[in-house]
């Protein structure tokens, strides 16, 4: 999976919780792209059955587009508050973690994903 395609997968999670419909100029305005590249990548995503698109443009995620898009928020988050509870303020943790959580492999995240929930545990405990 290229890093653009969760992305799209991910804004399109974001843009559709609380059961908001998600059409295509809305991840325009997400992502600030273009529509035309918006529209191959959602051409792309539905042939590769990660995205449904009704005859009236509402896109939504298939049951594989939603694990990866969860997946990919799951670290985009664990990593965010990682960074924050090392001291990065929260702007540039955001910022960061969205570029880290593409790249870094299962084994670092699941020890990020560690560590944090055992911070968590003793700032509530």
């Amino acid at each position: 999976m290229y890093e653009s395609a969760e992305n799209y997968l991910e804004s399109i999670l974001m843009l559709g919780r609380n059961g908001g419909k998600v059409r295509s100029i809305d991840i325009v305005n997400e992502l600030e792209l273009s529509k035309p590249s918006v529209s191959v990548a959602m051409k792309n995503l539905r042939e590769k059955n990660l995205v449904t698109i009704t005859p009236g443009g509402l896109i939504d995620l298939t049951a594989e587009g939603r694990a990866i898009a969860e997946s990919v928020y799951e670290r985009h988050m664990m990593i965010s508050d990682w960074l924050i509870y090392l001291g990065v303020d929260k702007k540039t943790a955001v910022q960061d973690a969205c570029k880290m959580e593409h790249a870094m492999s299962e084994k670092s995240f699941s020890a990020i994903k560690k560590h944090v929930a055992e911070w968590k545990n003793e700032k509530s405990g």
